[in-house]
């Protein structure tokens, strides 16, 4: 590989950080695309697809799962937790202290050594909530 091609591959993922950082939203691959493209005009999706994986193996950010049918991102690496909306599927960060009493029970129950956790909550945001109320 030369070392034009290696320098924009670490351009693209730099800019990539950079945009992921600097939003709050957590955003899905398609999500974050979009607003790369208006610094990176040329960059394919392909590309942000292969660099949030390898930012996500490297611990540069996280990677939620769990949130219906796409992956989001956050470029917070910080132990945080997470809410998502059931009805429209939007993340937000639950800022309350991570527990260690958490992972030491967990630890107890299994044969695995416990060396972490990722929780998600469930419910439904500040705008669905009416929504839900009002037809249920």
């Amino acid at each position: 590989m030369s070392n034009e091609s290696t320098h924009r591959k670490t351009q693209q993922r730099e800019v990539i950080l950079e945009v992921l950082k600097s939003t709050h939203c957590h955003p899905t691959a398609d999500e974050l695309y979009a607003m790369v493209r208006k610094r990176l005009p040329k960059v394919s999706l392909g590309t942000v697809y292969r660099n949030l994986e390898k930012l996500s193996e490297s611990g540069d950010i996280q990677k939620i799962e769990g949130c219906g049918g796409q992956k989001r991102f956050d470029g917070d690496t910080k132990v945080h937790y997470h809410a998502r909306c059931l009805e429209c599927g939007r993340i937000d960060d639950v800022m309350i202290k991570p527990t260690e009493r958490l992972e030491n029970a967990a630890a107890g129950e299994t044969d695995y050594q416990i060396i972490g956790h990722k929780t998600l909550f469930l419910g439904y945001c500040p705008k669905c909530k009416h929504k839900v109320h009002a037809n249920g």
